[in-house]
């Protein structure tokens, strides 16, 4: 049984190990915008830079020997309206990464269900997320826990 709970100071480490997976991937498909191997210390002070905000909140998933297999950071944002939409307050999950050994056990779906539970205590009526296009692992993946495509964005180097 997978157990999520808030992160902590103590979870930096394993934050970072499980980060680096997530940053190869996409430095291996997009070396134009990722850094292949980014200073571990640097990503550690990010981490605890995002433990310090307000308006952030980072989850983890532990196994039941109580090791940190997955991590998930998200945060509230509330919009304005305009003259063309109308105002909102999402829940945007940042950050999704899952130990490839603990896949398809429901670590990856259990933080999620944690993230909507923090939208729905903030007023949130949505939950949004981006997946990068070359991560066709992934897409299926928030498919399956009710997530669907809203916006296209597109790019392309000059």
């Amino acid at each position: 049984m997978t157990r999520i709970r808030e992160a902590s100071p103590g979870d930096v480490d394993a934050m970072v190990r499980l980060s680096g997976m997530v940053q190869r991937l996409h430095a291996r498909h997009r070396p134009d915008l990722f850094v292949d191997e980014p200073s571990e210390a640097g990503v550690a002070e990010r981490f605890r830079g995002r433990l310090r905000e307000e308006a952030s909140t980072l989850l983890v998933a532990e196994s039941d020997e109580g090791e940190v297999v997955g991590y998930t950071f998200c945060r509230v944002e509330r919009r304005e309206g305009s003259l063309i939409t109308l105002p909102a307050a999402v829940v945007s999950m940042e950050h999704l990464a899952v130990d490839p050994g603990s896949a398809r056990s429901g670590v990856g779906a259990a933080p999620v269900e944690a993230v909507r539970d923090v939208g729905r205590r903030a007023g949130c009526r949505r939950l949004v997320a981006s997946v990068w296009e070359f991560n066709a692992a992934a897409r299926p993946f928030y498919q399956a826990i009710g997530l669907r495509p809203m916006q296209v964005r597109m790019d392309q180097l000059l």
